[in-house]
């Protein structure tokens, strides 16, 4: 037999790129890159899409007597990544009405509610926001007609409230919706970067100006690129449907947006409830003044009502600091308040009653929290409104069950 030729491995010569693949190579990897993340992002933006205009729109900003209200008989349409096109339809007073407010009905319970976003329905239809829900749910309870009047709006009236034009309506009830947002609007941690000192020598100061910029602006800059591609908002809205990861996620964000959630809040949280409890004693001592109950309402944020279901969370923050805060600024004063915590502890995955990205509840959402809210009001918080007892049975009608 004759042996095999073998092949001598120290024989053979290294295969040399050829010095043009060097260049095509990385190049059609780079290509394949751009045509995955473009494709991606041609599809995020289909999926994802926004109107131009907008509640925006129909908003006056530049009040200070007022703050941000809306614009009187403007209708506007609008759209954000998340939602179909919602009605925005502004009465002669600027408040999301089909009509204006006229006298109330003889014997109408009327309810007048203030805040600021979710109490004005941001982001559904207006029949599906609490304003709608609410009277018909009380109504049905304690067999009262029950009339809302919703003098809510998306970005203002939080904090502040015009009591006066909530007032003007005569009603039997002033209910504020708060949110985790309305609370921390006066959030006073502003930082500014430091300026160069102009003692130090020109070439100084010229270098920490280089480096001022680009520790901010083209940091910031390209962060904030990166973040505006529907691609990143693709990703962040399916994780964000894991509500361990939506959770761990959110409590990563900064103090101004996570701080509310901690057991023992910043400094500028502690600001701001001090803020909250002046305005609180205003509100309050004006209301009482007019003879008419104010009933103040926490409305959990989606990472807030997450927590709650899961029943547990990290060291170092608890969900329901914010509302005992409430609660006792608001009972200290001799407040009604309307705890709706409890309530989503026995509701499975509660996130999944906003909207993952931008945070406002959805259609599902507000009507969870009209349920829970009519339960806690006809249950003896407001004695007006306590729930009708069911009439009792005569003998004969039990004995044909």
């Amino acid at each position: 037999m004759t042996e095999l030729n073998r092949i001598d491995p120290a024989g053979i010569e290294e295969t040399k790129l050829h010095r043009r693949d060097w260049i095509v190579l990385p190049a059609l990897s780079l290509l394949t890159v751009c045509l995955i993340m473009g494709s991606t992002e041609l599809i995020a933006r289909t999926m994802f899409t926004y109107s131009d205009k907008g509640l925006k729109d129909c908003t006056v900003f530049n009040d200070p007597s007022t703050g941000p209200r809306g614009t009187p008989n403007c209708v506007v349409w609008d759209k954000v990544y998340e939602t179909k096109p919602v009605e925005y339809r502004l009465n002669s007073s600027g408040f999301r009405a089909d009509g204006d407010f006229g006298p109330k009905p003889p014997g109408a319970y009327r309810i007048v509610m203030v805040g600021s976003s979710v109490a004005m329905g941001y982001q559904v239809e207006n029949q599906k926001s609490i304003a709608a829900l609410l009277p018909a749910e009380l109504a049905s309870r304690t067999g009262r007609r029950v009339e809302l009047l919703n003098e809510g709006f998306a970005g203002g009236s939080g904090v502040n409230l015009r009591l006066d034009e909530a007032l003007a309506f005569n009603p039997d009830m002033i209910l504020w919706i708060l949110s985790p947002w309305d609370v921390g609007q006066e959030f006073a941690a502003v930082h500014h970067p430091p300026r160069a000192n102009r003692n130090v020598a020109f070439v100084q100061r010229v270098w920490a100006r280089v480096n001022l910029y680009f520790a901010t602006s083209s940091t910031n800059a390209l962060k904030e690129t990166v973040e505006g591609t529907r691609s990143v908002l693709l990703l962040r809205h399916f994780l964000f449907e894991s509500q361990s990861q939506y959770v761990k996620s959110f409590l990563m964000a900064g103090d101004k947006e996570a701080g509310f959630l901690k057991s023992e809040p910043s400094a500028a949280w502690r600001d701001s409830l001090q803020q909250f409890s002046n305005a609180a004693v205003r509100n309050e001592g004006h209301a009482r003044a007019a003879g008419v109950p104010l009933v103040t309402v926490l409305v959990p944020n989606r990472a807030q009502a997450a927590m709650i279901s899961m029943g547990e969370w990290p060291a170092g923050y608890d969900p329901y600091k914010l509302n005992d805060e409430l609660r006792s600024i608001i009972t200290s004063h001799g407040g009604i308040y309307i705890d709706l915590l409890p309530g989503f502890r026995a509701i499975p995955n509660p996130e999944r009653l906003y909207l993952p990205i931008d945070g406002h509840p959805t259609a599902e959402g507000y009507a969870i929290v009209s349920r829970l809210l009519a339960s806690a009001l006809t249950g003896g918080a407001v004695p007006a409104l306590k729930a009708a007892a069911p009439p009792q049975m005569t003998l004969a009608q039990q004995s044909t069950r």
